[in-house]
C-alpha cells in the first residue's frame, strides 16, 4: 500500500480514530470507577461498624448509669433510715433543753456543744470516707516534692 492509498483510507475513516480513542478512554475509567466503588463500600461498611459498635457503647453507658443510680438512691436511702432514731433522738434532746431556762439563754455551755458533737460523730459514723484526698496534711517545708502523682 502507498502513501497515497493509507491517506485516502484515513480520509474514508476517520472517524475511527476518535472512537478508538473514546473506547479506550471509557475501558479505563469503568477500572476506575469499580475500584472506587469498591472503596466506598468498604469505607461504608467499616463506618457503619463503628456506629454501630458506638451505639453498644452507649447503650451500655445508660444501662450502667441506671445500675449506679438505682445503688445510689437505695444506699441514701437504708443511711437516712438509718439516721432517722438519731435524729428524732437530737430533736427530743433539743425540745427538752429547749424548755429548761439553760436552753432560753443566748449562750450554749461547752457540755451541750460537746453533746452536739456527739450526737454528729454518731449520725454520720457510718458514712463512707470520702474519695477526695482534701484531708491531707500539707508539707511544712515549701521545698518538698509533691507527693500522690
Amino acid at each position: 500500500m502507498t502513501w497515497a492509498a493509507g491517506f485516502a483510507l484515513l480520509r474514508r475513516f476517520w472517524w475511527s480514530v476518535p472512537m478508538i480513542g473514546l473506547l479506550v478512554a471509557l475501558h479505563f475509567t469503568r477500572a476506575t470507577l469499580a475500584d472506587r466503588t469498591a472503596t466506598l463500600k468498604a469505607e461504608r461498611a467499616a463506618w457503619s461498624a463503628e456506629i454501630a459498635k458506638a451505639e453498644q457503647l452507649r447503650s451500655d453507658a445508660e444501662k450502667r448509669f441506671a445500675v449506679q443510680q438505682s445503688t445510689a438512691l437505695t444506699t441514701f436511702a437504708d443511711r437516712l433510715a438509718d439516721r432517722e432514731p438519731i435524729i428524732l433522738r437530737s430533736t427530743d434532746t433539743v425540745r427538752t433543753y429547749a424548755q429548761t431556762t439553760a436552753g432560753r439563754a443566748a449562750c450554749l455551755p461547752a457540755d451541750r456543744v460537746r453533746g452536739i458533737d456527739a450526737l454528729d460523730a454518731e449520725l454520720f459514723a457510718n458514712d463512707p470516707v470520702s474519695a477526695g484526698r482534701g484531708e491531707e496534711a500539707l508539707h511544712g517545708d515549701a521545698d518538698a516534692p509533691a507527693a500522690g502523682r
